[in-house]
């Protein structure tokens, strides 16, 4: 079984111009919701979800990632996601 991995916390806090800590505890919340698992030198591993949880969340973390690299800030994307553009 391949595992799918979110970034580690200070690449996704550069990606999404946040703090380090922000996304730590970001983690920290789908940890303790049972949606990651945190491992010491493996990174944050999503846990399967037979309802895809875990699949949607990794999707918005693409999303956001490459929304970054874009130059859309946070409203925008916010809108987008709301069909409002």
């Amino acid at each position: 079984m391949v595992e799918d991995r979110l970034p580690p916390a200070r690449l996704l806090g550069q990606d999404l111009s946040v703090n380090v800590h922000t996304v730590l505890r970001a983690y920290a919340q789908l940890r303790d919701e049972g949606l990651v698992e945190m491992r010491r030198g493996r990174g944050v591993i999503v846990l399967g979800a037979s309802d895809g949880r875990a699949s949607l969340i990794e999707l918005v973390v693409q999303l956001v990632t490459e929304a970054r690299h874009l130059g859309l800030g946070r409203r925008e994307l916010l809108a987008l996601v709301e069909g409002q553009l």
